[in-house]
């Protein structure tokens, strides 16, 4: 990036682009870079790192508010992933500085990383050599007060421009369901041991057909006081560093004295 360039910030999510989440972080983008929108038409919620390869992708270009972005944003039929593998190869004039994904409606901390379409779409990112970050509000309400951590997701933002993050490096950043006088600030941690346990609800339909609805509670199993989890209990930000690369390295001595 030239000095004297805005910085280029690619935005999306999960929960579709008209979601009161991804217009609150587009007019925090604003006020940093020249921005660019490519979102799901339709909410995207769990689709994980899911791509579209069976079927044709339309990408629509949009005008929903007004603000310097206006002429910059498209509607996608895919996926979150589809949507930043679009914008790099087809839309964006160059390649991105940072691409922020979000502000997601409900938490993505802990193993709901595994899950998220949201930072589904910034692990893509990064796979392209792109920075960036995943931004998650616990909170599901429509009506959710997603301007509340303003300064801090502008803080995290800017750090993050100048301070060139490590290729295939992203953040995973979750808000705490706080009003902006009791928001403590940002914390650095790691990502929570927890484990949803589930369970299918099963019903019949109107023609005597049997389905299921997925229900499940979520157990927190991590009781150190460095994680994200511990940092959202205590009106924090947690920033946790992630990345694509699933190798457990600590395991492959032990698995190499297996007898193959």
């Amino acid at each position: 990036m030239k000095s004297e360039q805005k910085p280029l910030i690619l935005v999306t999510n999960d929960d579709g682009i008209t979601a009161p989440g991804v217009r609150a972080l587009i007019k925090m983008m604003n006020e940093i870079g020249e921005v660019y929108v490519i979102a799901p038409d339709s909410p995207q919620s769990g689709m994980g790192h899911a791509i579209t390869i069976n079927s044709t992708l339309f990408c629509e270009k949009m005008k929903i508010d007004d603000g310097e972005q206006s002429e910059r944003e498209w509607a996608c039929s895919g996926t979150p992933v589809d949507c930043v593998k679009l914008a790099i190869t087809k839309i964006l004039p160059r390649k991105p500085d940072l691409c922020v994904s979000g502000i997601n409606h409900g938490s993505n901390s802990s193993i709901n990383v595994i899950y998220s379409g949201t930072m589904s779409a910034a692990v893509e990112a990064g796979i392209e050599g792109i920075p960036a970050i995943g931004f998650s509000l616990c909170d599901f309400s429509y009506s959710a007060d997603f301007l509340a951590a303003k300064k801090f997701i502008q803080k995290i933002v800017r750090e993050s421009i100048k301070n060139q993050m490590p290729k295939g490096m992203v953040l995973n950043v979750n808000i705490p369901k706080l009003p902006e006088e009791k928001l403590k600030g940002i914390k650095v941690c790691r990502q929570a041991k927890a484990v949803w346990v589930e369970d299918y609800v099963e019903r019949k339909d109107p023609r005597g057909r049997t389905y299921y609805w997925m229900t499940g509670e979520f157990k927190n199993l991590d009781k150190g006081k460095d994680t994200d989890e511990s940092a959202l209990e205590e009106g924090y930000l947690s920033v946790v560093p992630i990345q694509y690369d699933m190798t457990a390295h600590h395991f492959i001595s032990d698995l190499n004295r297996w007898d193959f």
